[in-house]
Formats: structure tokens, sequence, C-alpha cells
């Protein structure tokens, strides 16, 4: 999940604008009164949010990469008294957009933080496991990146936050997500209905993080098996807490404490592979090692789905120099994430049908298929 921050009016194509249908939404009361975001989307067709959103002129943002502004960003976060402050400006981008908002920050994150969340812990962490260098790094002004209690209460609501920041012609947080999720839901549907010819029945969440994008899945899905994977103990710890807290279904979610390289899982086990702003957090060795797990993991005719954020978004590359500074320094991977060829990747791995839509003004959705015939 990116710190992503614009003041800047998004263009947002009025044929798809009028061929979606309103969603209605509304609130679920949790144990202690508050609601908590419930949110039914339907939304365009592919063709459709392929032209809602506009691209701007180059292939990424002259901040990423590396071209000489790149390089002078990354001097200037590579010096610590000034990257402390920008962690800090970071954040408090993200707290302010929130409360901004009507999105009560404080309030939900030390709900979880106040709860009986800490005793999940123990049935998810997985003791032996052996974390990647990379994931070790800061994220997301965490000097323990994602290995922390902080980090997996804020987690939800920094989405939201998220959310609001790319979708700020949205009349609320749940018509932001709607547009945010539902545009990422059709484009895995219509790609997975034209390509593969079977049903979505069993369904891997890679990075789940606290299973905001694997509820999402299941709701979306309800007859299939769902799985959330992560890295983070403390990460699935609250989204098997919050997952408690819901009307049970009919398939109950599963959630596994592994690394996306390596899942331990059986292959050919799986008719979808989502990641959900995960590739924008690694170096580009482990953006090949989580493909290549996916396509080890995907039965033939079998889906691939990544969003992340657009190098051709042009709100990105169009970002002031504060913004996009700010947003480095909480990205550790982000040079390196542009700089992939992800389509190119998914190539070399095997899949076919590649697609990449702009399905918001900030993020890319890309779908591909493993062949049914494989060689």
């Amino acid at each position: 999940m990116a710190l992503c921050a614009s003041s800047q009016k998004l263009f947002l194509a009025s044929s798809a604008a009028s061929g979606r249908e309103r969603a209605r939404h509304g609130g679920r009361a949790s144990a202690n009164g508050r609601r908590d975001l419930v949110v039914h989307v339907r939304m365009a067709a592919p063709e459709q949010i392929a032209t809602a959103y506009e691209e701007g002129n180059l292939e990424m943002p002259k901040w990423a990469g590396e071209t000489p502004l790149s390089r002078l960003v990354k001097a200037l976060v590579s010096f610590k008294p000034l990257y402390s402050l920008l962690k800090l400006g970071a954040r408090q981008v993200l707290i302010s957009t929130a409360e901004k908002n009507n999105i009560p920050w404080r309030e939900m994150s030390r709900e979880i933080l106040e709860s009986d969340v800490y005793k999940e812990l123990h049935s998810i962490e997985n003791p032996s496991l052996q974390y990647p260098d990379y994931y070790l790094s800061p994220f997301h002004a965490y000097d323990e990146g994602n290995l922390s209690w902080l980090a997996a209460a804020e987690a939800e609501v920094a989405t939201m936050s998220v959310a609001r920041r790319a979708i700020p012609h949205a009349s609320s947080i749940e018509e932001a997500t709607k547009e945010l999720r539902g545009n990422w839901l059709q484009v895995i549907e219509q790609h997975h209905m034209k390509h593969s010819g079977s049903t979505i029945e069993n369904i891997i969440d890679i990075g789940c993080s606290v299973g905001v994008s694997t509820r999402f899945l299941a709701d979306k899905f309800p007859s299939a098996k769902v799985t959330g994977l992560d890295l983070s103990p403390y990460f699935l710890s609250v989204a098997q807490f919050k997952e408690k807290k819901r009307a049970s279904r009919e398939n109950p979610i599963r959630w596994i404490h592994a690394a996306g390289e390596h899942t331990g899982l059986p292959s050919k086990s799986f008719d979808l592979v989502s990641f959900s702003y995960v590739f924008h957090e690694c170096p580009e060795r482990a953006i090949i090692a989580l493909v290549t797990e996916a396509f080890r993991l995907l039965r033939p005719g079998g889906t691939i789905v990544l969003t992340d954020q657009s190098p051709k978004s042009k709100i990105l590359q169009e970002l002031s120099p504060a913004l996009f500074t700010l947003l480095k320094s909480t990205e550790p991977f982000l040079n390196e994430y542009y700089l992939t060829d992800l389509e190119g990747r998914l190539r070399e791995v095997g899949f076919v049908n590649i697609q990449t839509v702009l399905t918001d003004p900030r993020h890319m959705t890309m779908t591909a298929t493993v062949p049914h015939q494989q060689v």
C-alpha cells in the first residue's frame, strides 16, 4: 500500500460514469456500536474502465526510475535527519486526509490496539518462518516495517485514506471504495470468464495484509474457497480477528503466515492468484519469484491479477516535488518497481492473454492466464 497524495482534479470520462449503476452501501454494527464499512460493488465493464481515466504522456514519472530527478530524491531520502522528517510528513499526509474526510484514523487504530487481537497471534504465527531481507526494511513510516502491531492496527484505515485520495471526486469513503475495488473486481471477473472457461473455486490473495482485499474477493466469489497469505503475523492476526467479528461465511477464509515466493502449497491448486498493492514494496528479484510461484500455484486456465501503482497514471506523473519525495521516503523499492517490465516478466514465466487496465486514476490492474495446454 502506497502513501500517495495529490490536490489535483481527476479526469473521469462521463461515458463510464453514466454507465455505472450506483451501489447501495451501508454499515454493519460491531460489538461496540461502531459501524464497519460495507460496500456492495457493481461497476463498468473493462472496455469502459479503460477509457475512464487519463494516462500521462510518459512511460513513468520523471521522479521514478534512474532519471536525474529520481537520483536527487534518492540522495535526499538517504540523508538520515531529513529522512526522519519525511517519514513523519508522509504519515501526517495520510492521517490528515483521513480526518478531513471523516475517517476516524485514531479511533479505528485504537480500537484494534485495545482489543483482544493479540490472542490471535499464537494461532497464526509460523515461528520457523525466515523473513526475506527486503521485508525487514522500514515501510510506510514504520521503522519495523510491517512487523509491528501499530502498522497492523493502522493498515485498514490507511487503505481507506488511500482510496479517498485516489478518488477525490467521490461523495464518501464508501463511494471511493466502491469505485476503487469495483473496477478491480470487474476486471478480474471479465478476464477469467473470457479466457478461462471454468468457475473460480479456489482463490489465494498473496500479500493480503489485514485482509481487506481478501474479504472483497470472498464477497465477490462467495462459493469459492479463499486463502489470505502474508508475511506479517501481526497483519494476519488483525485479519483473522476482524473476520471473526463478521457474519459467518459458507466458506470461511483461511489465513496463512508464509512467504509468497515459497508458499509451500500444492501446485495447480488455485483458479485465481491475487496481488493487491504488493509489488511496489518488492525488489525486482522478489517480483520475479512471486510471479513464478503464482504460475506454479495456478491450474491451467487460471488467472493471475495484480493491482498496483500505474507508471502511466497522469496523476502520479504530475505529483508535486514535495509529494513524490514523501512517497519515495516510505517506499524503499519503488524505483525497482517502476523499472520492472511486469508484462514482460509475466510472459517470461509463461503467462498469456496479458491485459493492463487503468482501474482508477492512480492504479492499474494487470491480468493474465496460465495456458490451458502447458508445454
